[in-house]
């Protein structure tokens, strides 16, 4: 299994904070975010790859990240991969650049992506054990618990079956304190759907795109309970999908299920 962070993104909002330094390396309890992000990660069993896309900007920042980190931590095999952009006018969005590790390191096997400046307050192995259990793609939603905090992220609602009936981003009118969270699983025979996502042009931002489309739903299930990173500003609703990726269809082997934090 490999893992993917993104941390291509440069946080203009955070200036002057991140003029000089990403956003996942800025210290959170007296270290980088992206060390929370391994230390909660590294639990899951058959991990033996991670790559940290970043850019043209700050790659050099994080290949000395990582190879402090293996001399002072676990001894993970970290790759920092750059996509090669340079700002916001010519960055790849968070598909293009999971696109561009898969295509770049020929990734061949399991995937999670996560977001770097993502923050959980448990251990992931159960997410980890989830997504081997299921073999089919895992988005992990986080229950915000309030009407009025949904609103600055994204609302989910999902069935008996846990199946997802409604998706907006930042909801005037939201009826579920459920929002996904930059944290999913993509199979490996996932894999080439996501090449075609691409090729056919679609958006390559926001990567719960590539879980809007699915044919089977989420399953809830207990689980680690991960604080939200970034979410896009870009609104958007979803009602009773009918194929993966817009225009890929999988059939009924396709699944999405979901940890559920409590």
């Amino acid at each position: 299994m490999k893992v993917i962070i993104l941390a291509a993104g440069y946080a203009t909002r955070l200036y002057p904070l991140t003029l000089t330094k990403p956003k996942p390396l800025l210290p959170v309890a007296g270290k980088p975010m992206i060390d929370h992000v391994i230390d909660n990660l590294a639990p899951i069993a058959g991990i033996d790859g991670i790559y940290v896309v970043t850019n043209a900007k700050f790659a050099s920042h994080f290949q000395e990240w990582a190879d402090n980190y293996r001399v002072t931590k676990a001894k993970l095999n970290f790759t920092v991969v750059n996509d090669g952009t340079t700002d916001d006018t010519n960055k790849l969005g968070a598909i293009g650049d999971i696109n561009f590790v898969m295509q770049r390191e020929k990734v061949d096997d399991d995937i999670i992506v996560v977001a770097g400046d993502n923050l959980f307050s448990e251990k992931l192995a159960a997410f980890g054990k989830l997504c081997r259990e299921k073999n089919a793609p895992v988005l992990a939603l986080y229950d915000v618990g309030d009407l009025e905090q949904i609103k600055k992220y994204n609302s989910i609602t999902v069935d008996p079956a846990g199946r997802i009936t409604y998706f907006e981003e930042k909801p005037k009118n939201p009826v579920s304190t459920l929002t996904g969270i930059a944290l999913y699983y993509y199979p490996k025979h996932t894999l080439p759907l996501i090449r075609q996502y691409i090729a056919e042009g679609n958006n390559p931002d926001q990567p719960g795109r590539l879980c809007s489309g699915s044919t089977r739903a989420l399953r809830s299930i207990p689980g680690p309970c991960p604080a939200c990173g970034s979410i896009s500003a870009r609104r958007r609703r979803w009602r009773r999908p009918t194929g993966f990726l817009r225009s890929c269809s999988l059939g009924s082997e396709f699944r999405v299920y979901a940890a559920r934090t409590a």
